[in-house]
């Protein structure tokens, strides 16, 4: 079973821009609200499907999950559905303050879905861009509901400047939002299920402000976790390529590959999806090619055989996740 690349399932959100397609490109219209690009995802009626030129041309990733689970997933097959929801996502304005349920509260209101945990790469930042991530140290529930009350719920928030490069790590439970001129890679449960906590005042086009969830994020929140900040890089190997671990949680690994020479990539018996941050790459992968420039995405089924060369034009860098070994 060859790599695979999917067709994107673009998103427009009043939050979106148009770097999408300016500077991922994707291929969006004309509005200028583009906000997620869906690049693989097996989650209810948002099924990625295998582009063109593919031996599964037009399947669905479900599809591909029920009926290659073994070539899929290697050791990790018997899933129902594919575990990860891989995203770019482009802020023009502040997203909401947002809280998600880990798996157990997840199906306790919705039992179809998973809990959520995420990660997010910086792949660009307008200065002064703001990530804001868990609470404050000593902010207790007590505190948060007050603050809520008197629309001063920011002050609750930690929050920080970031650039390109950062790597932010948000398990379930924990409050965040993402500022204003961020663009970023995400990889994530496969889950649609988010509570909105506060939406800075705003309403809508309709004069109405957004539904608030309140009583739901509150009983989401791990309280305990306090404050959140960029991922210390992990550096797991540093010949012809600089290898970083950015992520290694029950759900997921990430790890960051940077350099400016071309590589042969390690492949087990496991999926992996790769995820174009930088610069311009193609995999290689004796039967064809994928491009892997920035915005591009592909996913190496577990019995894919052959040998994964990328192939550079000056330095990039490439993001690969997969599972973990005990999952």
């Amino acid at each position: 079973m060859q790599p695979l690349e999917f067709e994107p399932i673009l998103k427009r959100i009043r939050w979106g821009s148009r770097r999408l397609g300016s500077v991922l490109g994707k291929p969006i219209g004309d509005e200028t609200d583009y906000a997620e690009s869906w690049e693989i995802a097996d989650h209810g009626e948002d099924q990625s499907r295998v582009c063109d030129g593919h031996p599964w041309a037009g399947r669905t990733l479900n599809d591909l999950v029920e009926s290659e689970n073994e070539a899929l997933f290697g050791r990790h097959a018997g899933r129902k559905q594919f575990p990860l929801l891989i995203k770019y996502l482009d802020a023009c304005d502040h997203l909401s303050v947002q809280v998600h349920p880990d798996d157990q509260l997840a199906r306790q209101f919705d039992p179809a879905e998973n809990g959520k945990t995420e990660a997010w790469v910086i792949i660009d930042a307008e200065p002064g861009s703001r990530l804001y991530a868990g609470l404050k140290e000593g902010v207790d529930e007590t505190t948060l509901r007050d603050a809520l009350e008197s629309g001063d719920c920011e002050n609750c928030l930690h929050s920080f400047e970031v650039a390109p490069g950062d790597c932010l790590f948000i398990p379930a439970g924990t409050v965040h939002a993402i500022g204003a001129g961020i663009l970023l890679a995400e990889v994530q449960q496969s889950s649609d299920l988010t509570f909105r906590l506060y939406d800075w005042g705003r309403v809508g086009a309709d004069g109405k402000s957004r539904e608030i969830h309140v009583e739901e994020s509150i009983r989401c929140t791990d309280f305990t976790s306090g404050p959140v900040n960029p991922v210390v890089p992990e550096t797991v190997k540093n010949d012809e390529v600089t290898t970083e671990q950015l992520v290694d949680c029950p759900f997921f690994v990430m790890h960051r590959h940077t350099t400016d020479q071309s590589f042969v990539l390690s492949h087990e018996d496991r999926f992996q999806v790769l995820m174009g941050l930088s610069g311009e790459a193609e995999l290689d992968f004796g039967n064809g090619t994928i491009a892997m420039s920035a915005g591009k995405t592909a996913l190496i089924p577990a019995a894919f055989q052959g040998k994964l060369l990328i192939r550079l034009e000056g330095e990039t860098t490439i993001l690969s996740a997969f599972l973990p070994d005990m999952i």
